[in-house]
């Protein structure tokens, strides 16, 4: 079947392109829309040619199902440069999604023409690569690179008044797309016959290259670890120093070199991992999320208040609770500093400030709640104060409402077993800062109503989070997996590792932070009474909190913070108190190498993950990839735990658990059956199916 059909109007030629669901730009698209320009332009009845889309987008992007085969003809820069050296003019009407090769397409046009609603954007960038169809090359030459770089560098697509603005297409209609197009190619034709337009109408000016030059510095200082970045720096580069055709060539060398790097295979990962997310096992895709016109959160404290700014940015009117005046007074000064603190910044203008404290509302008693189509209770991790202010908006809020805990650990069950309403009882675990984190885990118990997780993960995706369905069990996916890294840093303390030593493996790893670090800025004694709630305990831990030493707030953790310094400073007394501690314990301390302090903060990371995909709490590898990628700092070029286990190879990583737990007598450190059996087949996570969370 034909995927672009060619009709006239006159003589103006008018290719369709129709290749549901959304365009993609496969090789019949390819073949197809190469040999329609090549017959219209070899026409002499037709003056000029538009490519027009039939269904709701333009191009979409590239196929899919060919990502990871070797590609086949013809390759999209050889179209692109048939429409562009096309004697004839040839304009783009753009409706709906005009992406990646789709967009680049449009740029190889003579003139665009967009669709009010239409969207435009270059994201290779969040695929791990960079355009690779001459989009490096065409779209400075027409806005000019400081203008194109942000706009390839974030990968988010524009709107089409903004690409009016940016000189990206030439009119944007609200009436007839086609008709629009076939307007502006007759006013082409007037004009005669169309100048290739790869060297652009003179945008790339020494003045540009100076802007860019900044924005590329920049990118470089929070970007250099990422190999596209660096690519699409030198690519955008090209466009200054090179003609034309050496830039495309230096953008089709950089992006095949991409394809190839892990680096950007595990961007790729990503990508695909955060689109599966949206499909939860075992729920029907019919079915309707509630309606939120309001909610309500308990506790203002440092979580509530930041979970409370979530609504608030997201223009959802929100009541913030406390038990007392004092509490909810102090919740809205912390608030609204934040807020100031983004206006001095200039990230946020004293209006919009004023509009989203507008929506927060204060008040005291849980009778405020009544009216919210959610409540969140952001209250002390407590089971018994959960149960209680549960039991009591059982009474309280409206017939159908969602009542959430953000809790961190808890088993949600028997917070929701104090309420009458199971089915609208579930965990939205919120990260710190909450106004801030990405990661939003939706916790699914037993007896939860279907349409309450859809909700509950509409609405994260409403409040710019990046919401994961998790099953029930203590710590979920993310602080379970985090826990046993915890015991891993105290079990190479005490071994003869240093704090500064075990968070230089991590950072040289990727981390922005190491867990000592972390563990400081967090307050140690967080964790300290998580312990002791537990009946558990870790000695050099617990030591370090006995003396006092609570992390950054104390000036003192495992570093040494003085005069209220964010960076820690290694602290003798710590490191005497660390060797005390192994030799009570009967431990002859040892160095470690960096790649084996890493294998044993990582490998029992790995073997927890493989226990939480078995029992269900995690419905796929990709899933705690992305838990970890958005509410731990992993490396996005790593992939993830679970990705990265599997560009190490599970047989390695069993060999090494196998060889700890022999070492120190732990059970915990065994190899989880799953993680045996896949190894044992000489497979990896990738190769597992999506199970029910």
């Amino acid at each position: 079947m034909e995927t672009v059909r060619l009709a006239r109007l006159g003589e103006i030629a008018i290719a369709t392109i129709d290749n549901p669901p959304v365009n993609a730009l496969g090789q019949a698209l390819r073949a197809d829309l190469a040999r329609v320009i090549t017959d219209a332009g070899s026409d002499p009845s037709v003056a000029a040619i538009v490519i027009a889309a039939a269904g709701r987008a333009f191009i979409a992007g590239a196929d899919i199902s060919e990502f990871g085969k070797p590609p086949v003809a013809p390759f999209l820069p050889d179209v692109l440069d048939a429409i562009e050296t096309c004697t004839k003019p040839v304009v783009a009407a753009i409706q709906g999604a005009a992406l990646g090769g789709g967009l680049e397409v449009a740029l190889a046009c003579h003139g665009r023409v967009a669709s009010a609603s239409a969207m435009l954007g270059l994201p290779e960038i969040k695929l791990g690569l960079i355009p690779g169809a001459g989009g490096t090359q065409r779209l400075p030459r027409l806005i000019g690179a400081a203008k194109a770089f942000p706009m390839m560098l974030s990968g988010e697509p524009v709107s089409a008044g903004k690409a009016l603005e940016l000189g990206l297409v030439d009119e944007v209609t609200g009436g007839d797309i086609v008709a629009a197009a076939v307007a502006l190619a007759q006013t082409l034709v007037a004009g005669g016959a169309p100048e290739d337009g790869s060297d652009g109408p003179g945008r790339l000016t020494a003045a540009d290259r100076e802007a860019f030059e900044a924005l590329a510095t920049e990118a470089a200082n929070k970007s250099g670890d990422m190999p596209n970045a660096m690519a699409l720096i030198e690519a955008v580069r090209a466009a200054f120093t090179l003609p034309f055709t050496e830039g495309l060539a230096t953008e089709r060398a950089l992006f095949m070199t991409l394809l190839a790097d892990p680096r950007s295979k595990a961007l790729r990962h990503v990508f695909f991992a955060e689109r599966e997310i949206a499909r939860v096992p075992g729920i029907d895709g019919a079915v309707k999320p509630r309606p939120i016109a309001k909610a309500a959160v308990i506790g203002a404290g440092t979580m509530g208040g930041g979970i409370a700014m979530c609504f608030a940015n997201a223009g959802i009117p929100v009541t913030l609770i406390e038990q007392e005046q004092a509490q909810i007074d102090n919740g809205m000064n912390r608030v609204a500093a934040i807020y100031e603190m983004s206006v001095t910044r200039g990230s946020l203008t004293p209006q919009k400030r004023n509009e989203r404290l507008a929506l927060i509302t204060p008040a005291v008693g849980l009778g405020a709640a009544a009216d919210a189509d959610i409540v969140i209770e952001a209250a002390f991790e407590e089971m018994g104060v959960k149960q209680q202010i549960f039991g009591a908006l059982d009474g309280i809020a409206k017939p159908g409402a969602l009542l959430a805990s953000n809790t961190s650990y808890l088993d949600v069950p028997t917070i929701a077993a104090a309420t009458k309403r199971p089915q609208d009882v579930l965990g939205m675990h919120f990260f710190s800062p909450a106004n801030v984190m990405k990661l939003l885990e939706i916790v699914r118990p037993d007896g939860v109503a279907d349409d309450a997780i859809v909700t509950a993960m509409a609405l994260g995706r409403k409040l710019g989070k990046v919401p994961v369905v998790v099953g029930n069990g203590f710590g979920f996916v993310g602080n379970r997996m985090l826990e046993a890294r915890t015991r891993a840093t105290e079990r190479l303390l005490v071994a003869g590792a240093l704090p500064h030593e075990v968070d230089a493996a991590l950072t040289g790893f990727g981390f922005k932070m190491g867990p000592c670090a972390m563990a400081d800025l967090a307050g140690n004694d967080i964790g300290w009474r998580s312990r002791k709630a537990r009946g558990q305990s870790a000695a050099v831990a617990d030591a370090i909190c006995e003396a006092g030493w609570f992390g950054q707030k104390t000036g003192r953790g495992y570093f040494l913070y003085p005069d209220g310094a964010r960076t820690g400073q290694r602290d003798p007394e710590v490191e005497a108190l660390i060797a005390r501690v192994s030799q009570e314990k009967g431990v002859t301390r040892r160095s470690f190498s960096a790649d084996e302090i890493l294998s044993r903060l990582l490998d029992p990371m790995v073997n927890e993950g493989a226990r939480i995909l078995e029992e269900g709490i995690a419905a796929r590898p990709g899933d705690i990839d992305v838990i970890w990628l958005n509410g731990y700092n992993w490396p996005a070029w790593r992939g993830g735990p679970m990705h990265w286990a599997d560009t190490i190879g599970l047989g390695a990583i069993v060999a090494r658990l196998e060889a700890q737990a022999a070492e120190t007598g732990d059970k915990a450190l065994e190899p989880a059956p799953l993680l045996r059996r896949l190894a044992a087949k000489g497979k990896g996570f990738a190769d597992l199916k999506a199970t029910t969370a």
